[in-house]
């Protein structure tokens, strides 16, 4: 019953505890967004933007970025940078990082907050992976573990402030199975499951990767946290059937600048200098994980596979 209420809670949450105008002066502060083009992700980049971050806008298109940069810049005076970055293909991660440090010494959050969901199960990453968990976890993850040189440097040049690596989930994590391995990559395991069950693992994986990142670097200055946007109208659900889109625009979603609360809370609020390890709900409250993402063993398993992975992938 916990556990329903708990879920009920998060598609109905109650009256934002957090607001925009509440984000303090970030003039100084460099922000990473990941999937920054539509959606949550774009209301982020807006609002740092509109309180003086340096916001490096990812987007999978040079075109759409330099676009959405141009609008951005007519709303909010300030003008973001592009980082052409897809996280279905790993050249295209490393090249995206090492052109970001190529540019600056300090980064003070990262959002990874771009996502797919419930693709055609045909589809598969540049690299062979399930779409979803590659894009959605194997991508951030090793884009993460290239940033983290300058994540540790900053948290070094400025002990005054903690860098933040905010993970987008969802609140489907929560419902999600223990992860099958054997879907990672294309073969009858993952043909067998549904694209809305591998999204569900995905997302899972986001929180599981948040949680050890804490663990591993919360010493040293890093603050790493998980979120459940909540149920937000954006392009990510462009693959749901419209049926079901037109009941769910009706009873639970929400629109995109309200998904961009519990996120920008948890990236620049005093209070996020706490939050490593935790798990956030709508809108800009603490939740509670599923409770795989809280079983050591398994994320160190899930950390030792991602990493083996990114090892791959640098020799080949």
């Amino acid at each position: 019953m916990g556990s329903y209420l708990s879920l009920l809670s998060e598609s109905y949450p109650p009256k934002p505890r957090f607001a925009v105008d509440d984000i303090p002066d970030l003039s100084g502060k460099v922000a990473i967004v990941t999937g920054a083009t539509s959606g949550i992700g774009k209301e982020t980049a807006k609002a740092l933007l509109s309180h003086n971050a340096k916001v490096y806008v990812g987007s999978r298109s040079k075109d759409k970025g330099e676009k959405v940069i141009q609008e951005m810049k007519i709303e909010t005076g300030k003008e973001g940078v592009l980082l052409e970055l897809d996280l279905s293909d790993l050249r295209s991660v490393k090249k995206a990082a090492e052109e970001f440090q190529s540019k600056e010494k300090r980064l003070d959050m990262l959002f990874n907050n771009a996502g797919v969901m419930s693709p055609p199960k045909e589809q598969v990453t540049a690299d062979g992976y399930d779409l979803q968990f590659g894009t959605n976890v194997l991508g951030h993850f090793y884009f993460t573990k290239l940033l983290l040189p300058t994540l540790l440097e900053t948290s070094k040049a400025s002990p005054e402030w903690k860098p933040r690596v905010i993970h987008t989930s969802s609140i489907v994590s929560s419902l999600a199975d223990p992860l099958n391995y054997d879907t990672f990559k294309d073969g009858p395991a993952r043909q067998a499951k549904g694209p809305r069950w591998l999204y569900k693992q995905s997302k899972l994986g986001n929180t599981m990767v948040a949680n050890e990142l804490a663990e591993r670097y919360g010493e040293q200055g890093i603050i790493s946290c998980s979120v459940n946007p909540g149920n937000i109208r954006t392009e990510l659900r462009r693959h749901m059937s419209p049926t079901v889109e037109n009941v769910l625009g009706v009873l639970t979603l929400y629109p995109p600048h309200l998904g961009a609360l519990t996120q920008l809370w948890a990236g620049t609020s005093p209070e996020g200098a706490s939050m490593n390890g935790k798990y956030l709900v709508p809108w800009a409250r603490y939740g509670t994980p599923n409770p795989i993402a809280l079983d050591q063993q398994a994320r160190k398993e899930l950390w030792a596979w991602l990493d083996e992975q990114v090892d791959k992938f640098e020799s080949s």
